[in-house]
């Protein structure tokens, strides 16, 4: 927990494995085994080089996309908040930052072959450090990758490394649907494939999208804990990012929700990635944007 969440929310709750998901007989396991130890973002390995990361008294961090954080920075209070933040800005292929807030441009991939294809070739804007690998149960995530997330990953991470770039991967919940195993609740599945674990062996940031359990606060605790106890096992170095979201599929999200799930994990991460989404072909069952709602979670927790 860093010193600014600390000042904001309360004592340092230790990190715990809450969950059964969580206990070391999955070891580095999942779909594609384990891969050795790696250093961490800042050191050469897997993880890549070059972007600035949070530790222990740091800024915290945000993640936002290039169309969110232009929607949160015409509140001038929030800029402000944001510039002392660590800010990463996520582009889609072909997009160029903002150049706002120090923001860190990330561009994201949903397949290996596409994030290879553009840093090969050098296609991405000047100043980039990082890229952002992001594989769901969906069209734009090639089928073998999704049912062997931790080998895609592997791949990505020797993409970056050769440029000497840092790998973030945000490695979707629905992933474990394409796993075999026992049933349950989702979040529960996917803690048992240890996929956090394994991929933080070979990524120096990874993202837990728990956004759609950020209604309960309980369970988005218990989540996000077990997870970044997964992570942190197999790689202590790695930076842990959570997701929210101010309007995922379902009734809608209060500021009060959403605030109450920052408070109960905190503890365990760098920050988050707050999604401000539009119903699309990537989210086809998302509410209207709230950008409003993403501006007050930003004045209130950004720095």
């Amino acid at each position: 927990m860093t010193a600014r969440w600390a000042r904001v929310l309360g004592p340092v709750v230790a990190v715990a494995c809450v969950l059964a998901g969580c206990s070391a007989d999955h070891g580095g396991g999942g779909p594609a085994g384990s891969a050795p130890a790696t250093p961490g973002p800042g050191t050469p390995g897997p993880g890549g080089t070059g972007l600035a990361t949070t530790g222990p008294g740091e800024r915290a961090t945000w993640m936002l996309t290039r169309g969110a954080l232009s929607q949160v920075l015409s509140d001038p209070s929030v800029a402000a908040r944001l510039e002392a933040a660590l800010v990463y800005e996520i582009l889609t292929p072909g997009e160029q930052p903002l150049a706002a807030v120090g923001a860190e441009p990330v561009v994201t991939f949903s397949a290996v072959s596409a994030l290879r294809q553009a840093v090969d070739g050098g296609q991405l804007p000047p100043g980039t450090r990082a890229v952002l690998y992001d594989p769901e149960v969906w069209p734009y995530t090639p089928l073998a990758e999704q049912r062997n997330p931790v080998r895609a990953a592997r791949q990505a991470a020797a993409v970056a490394r050769a440029h000497h770039l840092t790998l973030i991967v945000a490695p979707a919940l629905d992933l474990a649907t394409a796993q075999p195993g026992p049933g349950g609740p989702l979040w529960r599945q996917y803690l048992r494939l240890n996929l956090v674990g394994a991929i933080a062996r070979v990524a120096g940031v990874v993202e837990v999208q728990a956004q759609s359990l950020e209604r309960s606060a309980q369970t988005y605790r218990a989540f996000v804990r077990a997870a970044a106890a997964q992570a942190r096992a197999a790689n202590p170095h790695v930076s842990l990012l959570a997701g929210l979201s101010t309007n995922p599929p379902g009734p809608a999200v209060s500021s009060q929700q959403l605030a109450a799930a920052i408070r109960v994990s905190s503890a365990a991460v760098a920050g988050y990635w707050l999604n401000v989404p539009g119903q699309g072909p990537r989210c086809p069952a998302c509410n209207a944007p709230r950008p409003g709602l993403a501006r007050q979670m930003l004045g209130e927790f950004a720095s």
